[in-house]
């Protein structure tokens, strides 16, 4: 096996990212949160390679509404009744440079390895072989708004400037980007647009680098996507209020995954009702739930488009993502949700502010 940093001994492989069948779907996605890698290798008692889950797996599932108590088991039986093929592995022996070649063809990020009975003792990881550090995408924050609604924090301050955990908010995220393999951070600018080029500068200090795009009037959300330098690269948007632990990584998978010309960071957002809701037809009542809990996917501030799509915003207009996302469906064109289980939080309203503040952001992943 492979001594070069692509590769993970069995030992690594059994304590991080193995599990037995038995195991629920809930603790897998644990497992997957906990290793940052995005799989989790399903394992038999003598250690034959039952199946994969990635975290593209654990992201459908969520957007199925699937009981995350099933056991692994039943959920890599539905998997394979849906078309997935039996995960593919290599033998052990496998020169480095012949694995990540085949990795790259089969567009998989995690290669299972094996001995000769077929038992697994390693695995491979795609981000791990050489020149597989950035990530081929280009970042775009949004940081023009006024904040009216946190004022008077944000009369002298924009709002991506104000400070959780002790730094400002709009730093978390171009950490976040560095960390995750974006180099390149384009940030839109309106409202105190000097403080926030005072702060960043060219980048450098921040190991990226930073061009600014200003908006001499409000654009709305995806208006100044028109004046960005344009790009050959996936373009991830983001909110310059949202604090996240997304995996920037596994939505650019997921992304490409699914061919889409535009996906879309999406949260579960759960309403109480404190009533109990009758339904009828007509005068005639045909169910009655008590205090019933309506689940919805929303908008998280997060988007990642192909290159083409920023074409379609039309120069100096005002335009929303929301405007964007509809003429690709009008169009026909491919929108993909990406469920954010990981932490997240719109800190534009005082009280979301304040939660933030009070949040330890290192911890991460919220449960599902």
């Amino acid at each position: 096996m492979s001594e070069d940093g692509a590769t993970l001994g069995l030992e690594e492989v059994l304590e991080r990212f193995a599990v037995g069948p038995e195991a629920t779907v809930r603790e897998v996605l644990a497992l997957i949160d906990a290793n940052g890698e995005g799989v989790a290798i399903v394992l038999d008692a003598e250690r034959h390679l039952l199946g994969i889950i990635t975290d593209g797996d654990i992201r459908r599932a969520i957007l199925d509404k699937l009981d995350f108590e099933h056991s692994v088991g039943r959920f890599l039986e539905q998997k394979r009744r849906r078309g997935w093929e039996v995960p593919l592995a290599m033998p052990a022996d496998t020169p480095s440079d012949q694995i990540g070649r085949l990795m790259k063809v089969r567009l998989v990020r995690h290669m299972p390895l094996v001995d000769e009975q077929e038992r697994v003792c390693g695995l491979a990881l795609e981000r791990r072989f050489a020149g597989a550090a950035d990530l081929p995408m280009r970042a775009v924050v949004m940081a023009g708004g006024f904040g009216t609604r946190l004022r008077p924090l944000t009369e002298n301050v924009p709002k991506p400037l104000l400070k959780v955990s002790g730094k400002p908010v709009i730093e978390h995220i171009v950490g976040q980007l560095r960390e995750s393999g974006v180099r390149h951070v384009n940030i839109t600018t309106h409202y105190h647009a000097d403080k926030i080029r005072e702060h960043f500068g060219d980048g450098s200090g921040f190991g990226v680098d930073v061009r600014y795009t200003h908006e001499e009037e409000p654009l709305g959300t995806a208006g100044a996507l028109s004046m960005v330098e344009a790009t050959d690269e996936p373009l991830l948007v983001i909110n310059g209020d949202v604090l996240t632990a997304v995996d920037f990584r596994a939505m650019l998978a997921f992304h490409q995954e699914h061919q889409a010309k535009l996906t879309v960071g999406v949260r579960k957002y759960e309403v109480s009702v404190p009533y109990g809701v009758v339904e009828g037809d007509g005068e005639r009542v045909t169910h009655l739930t008590e205090k019933p809990s309506l689940e919805f996917f929303i908008n998280a501030g997060i988007y990642l488009l192909e290159p083409s799509v920023l074409r379609g915003i039309e120069a100096g207009q005002r335009s929303d993502m929301t405007d964007v996302i509809q003429r690709l469906l009008d169009a026909g064109e491919n929108v993909t949700s990406f469920p954010i289980h990981e932490y997240w939080i719109d800190i534009g309203q005082m009280d979301d502010y304040l939660r933030a503040s009070s949040d330890d952001l290192k911890k991460g992943k919220e449960p599902t």
